[in-house]
């Protein structure tokens, strides 16, 4: 079965956390999951920065609403923070039929009724675990 596509947007200290975790872990996640969770692109506006993180093991874009209207991407996952291009971001991903994770508290606490309706309304998931006790 082909892997889940993730489309990474931030990768400061969280996003390269992120990053590294689920490449150092493959194997373990894929033998879990049952399905193999991939990180085609990476979106900062940082490119150079994007690029030492990942090499050449994924897209770069300093577009993320690109990426989040990008078809081949299964999930998004906001590690930008803040909860104005973050709120977009995360609608747009949404619209386009994207399950979305975040860490992002301040996204969901000032707009988190406005985001789960929609995620709802369009039969994804938002997954923010990673915000709880942070």
């Amino acid at each position: 079965m082909k892997p889940l596509q993730v489309g990474l947007l931030g990768i400061g200290t969280v996003g390269s956390g992120t990053w590294n975790v689920l490449s150092r872990n493959q194997e373990e996640i894929t033998r879990r999951a049952g399905r193999g969770i991939e990180i085609a692109v990476v979106a900062d506006k940082d490119e150079a920065r994007a690029r030492q993180v990942v090499g050449e093991k994924a897209r770069i874009s300093a577009d993320a609403f690109a990426v989040v209207r990008d078809p081949s991407i299964d999930i998004v996952v906001e590690l930008i923070g803040g909860y104005t291009v973050a709120k977009d971001l995360v609608l747009a991903a949404i619209e386009s039929g994207k399950h979305v994770v975040t860490a992002n508290k301040a996204l969901l606490a000032t707009h988190g009724t406005e985001i789960f309706a929609a995620a709802q309304r369009k039969g994804v998931m938002v997954g923010f675990e990673a915000a709880v006790a942070g």
